[in-house]
């Protein structure tokens, strides 16, 4: 069975999947997910940052079993097309039927952003004295998008939203429709929280331009030769991880700033008192994308559609 994008867009909300992100990432720090280092390759059709890659991330958690097979294409942005593309084959874990190839664009750019979520409503809590109101978006694109729609769900007392990019026609677009202000970069990174979701290859994001006290959500940067965030930014910051040792391995911002991942989210949701989230510094929370959330997603969408259990 083929489950299309269409088909994934009628039944996958944040509502349903913030939850599921969220239990799918106390489950990989509790080790309840058996997930092997995603295997990349360079697919060889630019000599600069527009050279794509070819991803595959295998899961088995619960009762299913998946892959995900995505490519990631910089260039393709000035082209039109997708920057992000995926198949997800969702399997029964008793017996190991196949269930469902399911179209995974959609699926990847909503459970990034939903990842995010997650972390702010554990983070924002224990790093703020009062409630965050402002919101900086560095990147116009897909992701920006998506964030500013998940963070809603989970952030009320969000008030002002800030969107710079590097095309100023894209941000000022971005900034209509989502009831926002396009503005410098230095302006956007001088708020509470504040979001880096582009394709760009070098830092985007200053730690002069921030707040003693900001909360990063950094998603674009998932290579290990890529990096959004400079040394003052890193350096200067508490480190949590969606997943301790992808980071580790896959991060540019973690890797050539040698910055030190102090903590793994499902670690800080499983117990929030015994976190040692600080308040008096800054708060990097870095992703990179694992499979587990891909899957914990699918099986979403096939529960929505079939209205069946697995076992």
């Amino acid at each position: 069975m083929y489950i299309s994008e269409q088909q994934v867009s009628s039944v996958l909300t944040y509502e349903a999947l913030i939850p599921a992100i969220r239990q799918a990432l106390i489950d990989y720090s509790a080790g309840r997910v058996n997930q092997p280092p995603r295997m990349i390759l360079r697919a060889g059709n630019a000599d600069d940052h527009r050279n794509g890659w070819f991803g595959v991330m295998p899961a088995v958690a619960g009762d299913v079993m998946g892959v995900k097979v995505v490519t990631f294409y910089p260039g393709n942005d000035v082209l039109g097309i997708h920057t992000h593309m995926a198949n997800i084959e969702l399997l029964r874990r008793k017996t190991g039927e196949p269930l469902a190839v399911i179209d995974g664009r959609l699926i990847t750019e909503m459970r990034t952003a939903a990842v995010s979520a997650v972390a702010y409503a554990a983070l924002a809590p224990l790093h703020f004295v009062t409630p965050p109101t402002t919101f900086g978006v560095i990147g116009s694109g897909v992701q920006a998008r998506a964030h500013i729609r998940a963070l809603k769900h989970v952030w009320p007392e969000l008030r002002d939203i800030r969107i710079t990019s590097r095309n100023p026609e894209n941000a000022a677009r971005l900034a209509s429709e989502t009831g926002a202000r396009a503005v410098p970069a230095q302006e956007a990174a001088a708020a509470d929280v504040v979001l880096t979701a582009t394709t760009s290859p070098v830092p985007v994001l200053r730690g002069c331009w921030l707040k003693p006290e900001a909360l990063v959500l950094a998603v674009g940067a998932s290579t290990s030769t890529l990096r959004e965030l400079d040394d003052e930014a890193m350096l200067s910051s508490y480190v949590v991880a969606e997943a301790r040792a992808n980071v580790e391995r896959e991060s540019g911002d973690v890797i050539l700033s040698g910055a030190k991942v102090q903590a793994e989210i499902g670690e800080v949701l499983s117990s929030p008192s015994a976190a040692a989230i600080p308040r008096d510094r800054r708060i990097i929370f870095k992703t990179v994308g694992m499979a587990i959330e891909d899957i914990a997603a699918a099986r979403l969408v096939w529960n929505e559609l079939h209205g069946a259990s697995l076992a």
